[in-house]
């Protein structure tokens, strides 16, 4: 995971004492803390000037300063992990390697073809020196978030960045996040010359008419061009250059019967017993098997190439004793059938010695009932933090620890405890640290105008304020961890954070895709799944990637892994749902017999339900909004940032 960022002038460099002292440089250094450099090249002759910034956090290799320039003085900055399709050698850096290969490239279609190969997630910049070309873009399911930003003049800067910091003054352009639908260059000599910047697309191709959506048409170009000033426009580029793209085209096959799906869902209760029933199918078992096997691997790659040593005073083979050991590896945790599949897997491949966090966020629940025998209600009290045991906490407040914590027994608190449990069961030798993170209404305002806000933009809505305020407290991993039978404060150190984020997209986990079915029947499911992936990058993954990285953590996504996708992709609809089925059983029904064959039980039945209502920050503020409602406190929270930035 790394933080950069470049800014591009064609008058004159930004006050580089300013860039280094603003909120985006604070916001990027939060994202990269092991290293942060900058690097400006200017070219007088063709008046631009480019300041690079690169901000890394150290997981692979040696730790490899960026921007990284090689001997041609073209410079590099890359935030992503190569997991396939290069390889990176046990104790190389991918970085390196990337630009190794980038300085080697004698064409545009080399340039394609080394990117169209890489497997795993990635955002870049790349400066070609000789060619006075800038080259930028993200993996095809936009899995790193990266932005860019016009000024409303020409002459004044261009800015791409993995997060920005602040809304741009009001005569700009906003931010908006760079297109997950191929990559980009500009090609700066020419800018110079014609006083117009173009935006040269080499659009991601399908390998089938029947592919996950992704448009490459002259309405895409369109769409992207709409948002940039007069100056700024967008072509494909002329030769018709695309790149490959990573994953299987989306099988879209029929039953022969497929009206008979237009039926009513079935009244058999979502029970352990039912679905071992349903699921004894040997079909069904071989494809569950051959899932396990491609997520498994997927899983690996995520969890093994990691600095197993956490204390810089030690060497990697001067390992720590097992009563010091801090996990490497969190997972955000429900206790639902997708974290659950995560936590089973990763703990094949982790070290039995170190631990695994599981980070389940809850949000305080209103007080339903005034205590027995008074008049009065629970006030809200602060919660015991990190520096603050929870013993001591509850003796100055005056209330039990039972009567607090009981404000945040949401649902996915009560599924969380009841996974971990499954988990214990499977590995007793595990030490799995269930984090309680706790967040009171106060707390929620504060970090939302102090950090979340700006993380999340430029998305806006209601539900891009949910998702993001939850898994920022999530994955910040401060809270409480049970340690012999005692509440204790715990900090999760872990720098890499599992998420099941492309289950539901690919396996009909959303109730929206039950509503599709009732009214299209198996071919309307199916057009549906085969637009979600295409979305997932502008809905999801650009915002999730800036809120986890924040905390100085990387986001790895194992169902989005290329090879599970194209494992997903080659399979009929009805071999991976059966929205026919009730809730429990019908919806990711290959992912339920997958966890039936790993040893999951009542984790395997439980049904869907959407993070921000698991973790009950819905109910914390306004009820009576709808998703898709323009968040009003994030343009609250951004007005009060931009004020406070104006009298620093």
């Amino acid at each position: 995971m790394c933080g950069i960022c470049c800014i591009l002038s064609w008058s004159v460099l930004p006050c580089l004492d300013d860039v280094l002292k603003g909120a985006a440089f604070r916001c990027l250094k939060r994202r990269g803390p092991n290293s942060s450099h900058h690097l400006v090249k200017s070219v007088n002759d063709l008046s631009y000037h480019c300041l690079f910034l690169g901000h890394v956090l150290h997981l692979r290799g040696l730790l490899t300063p960026q921007p990284i320039e090689d001997i041609s003085s073209n410079v590099f900055l890359w935030n992503g992990e190569v997991f396939g399709g290069v390889h990176v050698g046990n104790t190389d850096n991918d970085t390196q390697v990337m630009l190794h290969r980038l300085s080697s490239c004698n064409s545009e279609s080399d340039i394609l073809s080394l990117f169209s190969s890489v497997r795993g997630p990635w955002a870049f910049i790349y400066y070609q020196a000789v060619k006075h070309c800038l080259w930028f873009g993200r993996d095809f399911f936009g899995r790193r978030s990266l932005l860019w930003h016009f000024s409303s003049d020409l002459k004044k800067a261009f800015c791409l960045t993995s997060v920005s910091a602040l809304d741009p003054e009001p005569n700009d352009y906003l931010w908006q996040e760079v297109p997950a639908s191929g990559i980009f260059r500009i090609d700066l000599k020419a800018c110079t010359a014609s006083k117009h910047v173009l935006l040269t697309w080499y659009p991601w191709k399908p390998a089938t008419a029947d592919y996950i959506t992704k448009d490459i048409n002259q309405d895409n170009v369109d769409r992207i061009a709409n948002v940039l000033p007069k100056f700024v426009s967008v072509v494909r580029n002329e030769m018709g250059l695309c790149l490959a793209a990573p994953v299987a085209p989306l099988n879209r096959t029929l039953p022969a019967s497929s009206t008979k799906h237009h039926c009513a869902v079935s009244v058999t209760p979502a029970t352990v017993e039912n679905l071992q029933i349903f699921l004894s199918d040997e079909r069904r078992k071989k494809l569950a098997l051959q899932l396990i096997e491609v997520l498994d691997e997927a899983v690996k790659k995520r969890v093994v190439c990691l600095p197993r040593c956490t204390d810089p005073s030690r060497t990697l083979t001067q390992a720590p004793r097992s009563s010091e050991r801090t996990a490497n590896v969190a997972i955000l945790f429900s206790g639902g059938i997708d974290s659950m599949l995560l936590a089973v897997l990763a703990d094949r491949h982790i070290p039995v010695e170190e631990p695994i966090d599981l980070l389940n966020v809850a949000f305080m629940m209103k007080e339903r009932n005034q205590q027995p025998g008074s008049g009065k209600t629970h006030n809200r009290q602060k919660l015991p933090s990190a520096s603050s045991p929870c013993s001591e906490h509850s003796q100055t407040l005056g209330v039990p620890n039972d009567a607090l914590l009981s404000l945040f027994n949401v649902p996915d608190r009560i599924t969380g405890r009841s996974g971990l449990k499954e988990l214990e069961a499977i590995n007793p030798s595990r030490t799995w640290n269930f984090v309680e993170i706790n967040v009171t209404l106060e707390e929620l305002k504060e970090m939302r105008r102090q950090h979340i806000t700006q993380l999340v933009q430029p998305l806006d809505t209601v539900l891009d304020d949910s998702i993001g305020c939850a898994v920022w407290f999530a994955s910040r991993g401060v809270g409480l961890t049970n340690r012999n039978g005692e509440l204790q404060p715990f900090t999760s150190e872990a720098k890499v954070v599992l998420t099941g984020i492309g289950a539901d997209e690919q396996l009909a986990g959303y109730s929206r895709h039950r509503v599709c079915f009732k009214a299209r029947g198996l071919e309307g499911l199916v057009d549906e799944l085969g637009m979600e992936l295409g979305r997932i990058s502008s809905r999801n993954l650009g915002r999730d990637d800036r809120i986890i990285g924040d905390h100085g953590k990387e986001a790895r996504f194992p169902f989005l892994d290329e090879d599970v996708v194209s494992f997903l992709n080659s399979l009929p609809i009805w071999h991976k749902a059966d929205l026919a089925q009730p809730r429990g059983i019908g919806e990711k029904m290959i992912l339920r017999a997958a966890a039936k064959e790993l040893g999951l039980a009542a984790s395997a039945v439980l049904p869907k339900r959407a993070m921000q209502f698991g973790c009950r920050i819905v109910k914390l503020e306004n009820n009576r909004e709808k998703a898709t409602d323009k968040c009003k406190r994030l343009q609250v929270s951004s007005a009060q940032n931009r004020a406070i930035s104006l009298q620093e």
